[in-house]
């Protein structure tokens, strides 16, 4: 069937809703494979929601809910996805699934989450309503609540998916780069009990980078990051701006690098990291 279709119409995307470890679900039928462009990943899926459900003070026992999808995210060509099944049936809205008690504080931490799902490898998937953080399950018999994007909390999120989706369509080092695993390395993932997750995306020649730092706990933090690159690092997206609906503390648009060693790194930042969120930090070789 998936030889059939690329071959009849070629530029058609094929995409398996599949939930089982089965391997070989995007590989070329040449290989043995069923031919398929694309898997939702599941498992990640799972994980992910498993550890954002919780609130901030217990996740330090959770932090390899984050990190245990990197073991097999190259082994298929990956959709990061949260899907029409997440959003139904008595599971809640994705807004109403984040671990917190007042509406601020759950849209800080899902814009904290898609920030960081979009900065992680692989395509990326919203369902209906998802993408302006509706608070009801989605109802096939009625309309979204487009209704409430008059609301910062709700209307802040869709503006950062919106700039996500720019980012990401606009910088190959993210939506070209996804299925190639010398594109990834952690940079920090071990301190659980400040509940940062840092990583690092890069072009084969390493001439553009971008590290993701994600700190998904309830306190403000001064954080030092290493970097493999001296210069000037952008703060090119900061979940927490007041643009979005958060507090505004970030870094005043980007730091600089210190000859400090970090993390493995010659070269560190040093972060303010607001709660509930996620920072992208982008250096260029001509910068």
């Amino acid at each position: 069937m998936n030889d059939l279709v690329h071959r009849y119409f070629p530029g058609t995307v094929t995409i398996a809703e599949e939930s089982t470890s089965f391997p070989g679900v995007t590989k070329p039928t040449t290989e043995g494979g069923l031919g398929f462009d694309y898997k939702w990943n599941m498992g990640w899926m799972h994980d992910t929601l498993k550890y954002f459900t919780k609130e901030p003070i217990h996740r330090k026992w959770h932090q390899h809910d984050l990190t245990f999808g990197m073991l097999y995210q190259y082994a298929e060509n990956f959709v990061t996805v949260f899907s029409h099944d997440e959003v139904v049936h008595g599971k809640a809205s994705m807004l109403f699934k984040m671990g917190a008690w007042h509406i601020p504080e759950k849209a800080a931490n899902l814009r904290s989450l898609y920030a960081h799902m979009w900065g992680y490898p692989g395509k990326k998937l919203l369902f209906m309503g998802s993408e302006f953080a509706q608070s009801h399950e989605w109802n096939y018999d009625g309309s979204l609540d487009w209704h409430l994007c008059q609301y910062p909390d709700h209307e802040g999120v869709r503006l950062l998916v919106r700039d996500l989706n720019r980012l990401y369509s606009t910088e190959p080092v993210l939506s070209q780069n996804d299925f190639n695993p010398q594109g990834f390395r952690w940079v920090s993932c071990q301190d659980a009990g400040a509940s940062v997750l840092a990583y690092l995306r890069s072009d084969p020649n390493e001439r553009t980078l971008f590290v993701v730092v994600g700190h998904f706990s309830g306190a403000t933090r001064s954080y030092r990051i290493g970097v493999p690159r001296r210069g000037l690092w952008r703060e090119v997206v900061n979940s927490n701006s007041q643009y979005y609906g958060g507090t505004g503390v970030g870094n005043a648009g980007a730091r600089q690098s210190e000859d400090i060693a970090h993390d493995g790194y010659t070269q560190s930042l040093e972060l303010t990291l607001p709660p509930l969120t996620t920072m992208i930090f982008k250096w260029t070789a001509e910068a």
